[in-house]
């Protein structure tokens, strides 16, 4: 059996544990169950799910059994963590609907056949519970002072935390308290901003079982410019193809900055970890044609992958025409007929060396008729150097910027050139 902490390590999961050699040494010697709650405040998870999803995935996988718990009771409350004000409330049939929605996605990455996997819903244990009973049998074991300095909640503090979200971190240790109780639950799993959450309910199974118990956290995903992963011009990037077009999802992850590539092929998809750091040095254009295939393989499937994928090179180029770059990925079996190739132009490689103008670099490339072409081009956003805008038509083009003496550029969404410096 793999060991799981090992793989979640090198992949780029871990933020914090409460035991890093206690967890490793748990893992190698037996299979256990893990959790990981997801509260159901929509119809559809966004793909800043995608790293606890993938984290369970990997636990599975290593012959652990992963519990997704459905949070319809927690949901009622709202967590602080992270937030700058008050979660709107939602009505229980909204959050129930909400939570059939989310339920579905689950399946694309866990196997829930034979209780490989478990599926429940705080709500059962959460709705029934009395007000009193539950303040001096949970309630007493928690320190107003302590839960003060959990930085979900401090952060809330200066905003306004209403008393309803201060429960929010008993109501996750009660959580984490009855799947250790039922399930043998030995491990929560989280983001980084749910740390006093997961200690608070390690704390509890502690004290009222008696069992030792582990928690774990994920570090908070951003882009290399700063901005929340995730997040697409301002909109969050659904799983649920009726709310992100599956061909938008694929372009999220084709679209990546080069910087953060290697980063996600290690959370966001099954291969080799060792191999995705290669492709990225190899190729970064073939390397985010890969990621963009594998993310979406996961999320919708092998046929709709394959679709945008298609549907992609067609309308902006294929990075690796001559297949150059090995890759245990199965896009190497989707067969791209001749109407899918990208013209190609050859540039003489001395002109990286000195520097090439990039607006020179779009008139002898044939997508400008002229310097004054290619700069109102550039000020208007329409020009692209390996799917990034241009930000400048002052840019110059050295060897730094170019991978494999070759540069995919484009004007518009329809207009594409290969270059290869020889």
């Amino acid at each position: 059996m793999s060991n799981a902490f090992n793989i979640l390590k090198d992949r780029g999961f871990l933020y914090q544990t409460t035991d890093d050699d206690a967890i490793e040494k748990l893992l190698s010697k037996k299979s256990i169950s893990c959790y990981i709650g997801f509260d159901a405040t929509a119809d559809s998870l966004h793909i800043g799910s995608l790293v606890p999803l993938m984290a369970l995935m990997h636990m599975q996988r290593a012959g652990h059994r992963p519990i997704a718990l459905l949070g319809g009771g927690t949901t009622m409350v709202g967590d602080p963590s992270g937030k700058t004000e008050m979660r709107k409330m939602l009505t229980l049939d909204k959050i129930r609907t909400f939570g059939e929605g989310i339920r579905t996605q689950f399946a694309h990455y866990l196997d829930f056949s034979n209780d490989k996997a478990l599926m429940v819903n705080n709500a059962d244990w959460l709705m029934p519970l009395n007000y009193i009973e539950f303040l001096r049998d949970v309630g007493v074991h928690f320190s107003i002072n302590r839960m003060l300095t959990a930085e979900s909640v401090k952060q809330r503090l200066e905003s306004g935390l209403s008393f309803i979200e201060f429960n929010y971190m008993l109501l996750q240790a009660y959580d984490f308290y009855v799947l250790a109780r039922d399930y043998d639950c030995l491990l929560q799993m989280g983001g980084q901003d749910q740390w006093g959450n997961i200690v608070a309910g390690s704390d509890l199974t502690r004290r009222k079982l008696g069992k030792q118990v582990y928690g774990m956290t994920f570090p908070l995903i951003t882009t290399s410019g700063g901005e929340k992963f995730g997040k697409s011009e301002g909109n969050a990037v659904w799983l649920d193809k009726n709310k992100t077009s599956v061909f938008d999802f694929y372009q999220y992850f084709r679209n990546a900055d080069d910087r953060d590539v290697e980063k996600y092929m290690g959370l966001f998809t099954l291969l080799p970890i060792d191999e995705a750091r290669e492709l990225t040095k190899k190729n970064i254009n073939r390397a985010k044609e890969i990621l963009a295939y594998e993310v979406t393989c996961l999320a919708h499937g092998k046929k709709e992958a394959t679709a945008a994928y298609t549907a992609s090179v067609r309308q902006f180029g294929q990075a690796d025409p001559g297949g150059a770059v090995s890759t245990s990925s199965d896009i190497l079996d989707i067969r791209l007929d001749d109407a899918v190739s990208v013209p190609t132009v050859e540039l003489p490689k001395q002109l990286l060396s000195e520097g090439v103008w990039i607006v020179r670099l779009f008139v002898e490339a044939g997508l400008c008729r002229s310097n004054g072409e290619a700069r109102r081009l550039i000020q208007q956003g329409g020009a692209y150097f390996n799917d990034q805008s241009v930000p400048s038509a002052d840019t110059e083009v050295r060897e730094k910027d170019v991978s494999d003496d070759e540069v995919i550029i484009r004007a518009g969404k329809k207009r594409v050139k290969r270059v290869v410096f020889v």
